[in-house]
């Protein structure tokens, strides 16, 4: 009996520890807080999948930029070659009066001619080519931003006293006379356009081209003599020059009617010996057309690539 009521009061102070708290087991930890920079993984050695982000429009290094292009419609080289061989070399009629001298007169492209500033050039310049005059263009050179065009040779500078100046020693002093160099050309003879774009060139055909001096020079009567010219050739020259083809029997005046002046001559000595000469209209690997002379006539025409 004693040993029932021992046992009845130890059960009894078990259940009022528990019920203290004395027996339940610690409430567990708080859990810890990482900073945004870390991650418990870190800690672990867990391995956590690399995170990626798109890149910003102005993360350049994230994604090479190969948008650049050369600007759309800039004037190619077998457009200039074009350009020269149907336009210079040329007749057409002046409609205006165009300066001398080495600065000439500037035209804008695509603009109306410039009264006022062409007023200002003749007072300051004089007449080159008068209205009415027919001129040849033999020149035409390209810059960044405008092709610079001579007309009969191109203005020429002012001459310089020094010149102009002789010594001659007709006796212990010196005599100084002038006199005009031999040979000289007309200083009117010649004059310089400048046609400025006022931005890299762009891509134009020669009609567009001639549009854009309009202003200044006709070019609807060019080769009013050398057309008449022509009507006196053979037919199948006359087809040929007009369109633009070199032939087998050619002489070099019917060659420059038909394709203009070469990029480049080159002379040799034939198997015979006899001396050719060959005008060469392109470059290659674009399309490249040599004409062979054997004196005056054309004798062989290639073109590279058929």
């Amino acid at each position: 009996m004693d040993r029932l009521a021992s046992t009845l009061a130890a059960v009894a102070l078990l259940f009022s520890a528990d019920a203290s708290g004395v027996l339940r087991p610690p409430a567990p930890a708080p859990l810890p807080v990482f900073p945004t920079s870390e991650s418990p993984h870190a800690q672990t050695g867990a391995q956590q999948a690399p995170q990626t982000s798109a890149p910003t429009p102005s993360d350049t290094s994230a994604k090479p930029d190969h948008s650049k292009k050369a600007p759309s419609g800039a004037l190619r080289p077998e457009t200039r070659l074009t350009l020269v061989r149907y336009v210079d070399g040329e007749l057409v009629r002046v409609v205006r009066s165009i300066p001398a001298g080495k600065k000439g007169f500037h035209l804008k492209a695509g603009v109306p001619l410039d009264e006022k500033s062409l007023r200002m050039a003749l007072a300051s310049s004089g007449s080159a080519i008068n209205p009415g005059d027919r001129a040849q263009i033999t020149s035409l050179e390209f810059k960044e931003k405008q092709i610079v065009l001579d007309i009969n040779g191109g203005g020429k500078g002012r001459t310089h006293l020094r010149d102009h100046i002789q010594l001659e020693v007709g006796g212990a002093v010196p005599v100084m006379t002038t006199s005009a160099p031999s040979g000289s050309v007309n200083p009117n003879g010649g004059a310089t356009l400048y046609l400025d774009f006022e931005k890299p060139l762009p891509d134009m055909t020669p009609e567009e081209l001639e549009k854009y001096l309009s202003g200044v020079l006709d070019f609807s009567k060019r080769h009013s003599a050398a057309v008449q010219w022509v009507e006196t050739l053979p037919p199948e020259i006359q087809q040929a020059i007009e369109e633009k083809k070199p032939a087998v029997g050619m002489d070099r005046e019917m060659v420059l009617a038909a394709l203009g002046r070469p990029d480049r001559k080159v002379r040799e000595k034939g198997a015979d010996g006899a001396e050719v000469e060959d005008w060469i209209y392109g470059t290659p690997p674009e399309k490249t057309i040599f004409v062979s002379f054997e004196g005056d006539k054309v004798t062989q025409v290639r073109q590279y690539p058929q």
